[in-house]
């Protein structure tokens, strides 16, 4: 099943962001295969980091969880919500015949 993880930050975590981004980085890629797709939301600057989008394979919402809790950006206490949602990949899906 596949899991969204839609993560929003803390109000002035960007600094605390930058600084862990490359753990968080290394951290995703270990995920391998698991890892659908990832990547940041923004202000409307579209360059301003405020959140994250990840998009997980997992047997279940607590492996999910657990996926999530070992971002290091959970673990440096970046975001102030973390909502685990199941998510069914239905338009234009790789994993579909055409």
């Amino acid at each position: 099943m596949l899991y969204a993880l839609i993560c929003t930050d803390k109000p002035n975590s960007l600094p605390l962001r930058k600084a862990n981004r490359p753990d968080h980085l290394a951290y995703l890629e270990s995920l391998g295969e698991t890892l659908v797709f990832a990547g940041p939301f923004t202000e409307p600057d579209g360059a301003t980091m405020n959140g994250s989008l990840i998009v997980v394979e997992a047997d279940s919402l607590e492996a999910a969880r657990t996926i999530g809790a070992g971002d290091p950006f959970a673990r440096a206490g970046i975001f102030a919500t973390v909502d685990i949602r199941p998510w069914l990949w239905t338009i234009n899906n790789p994993d579909e015949e055409e």
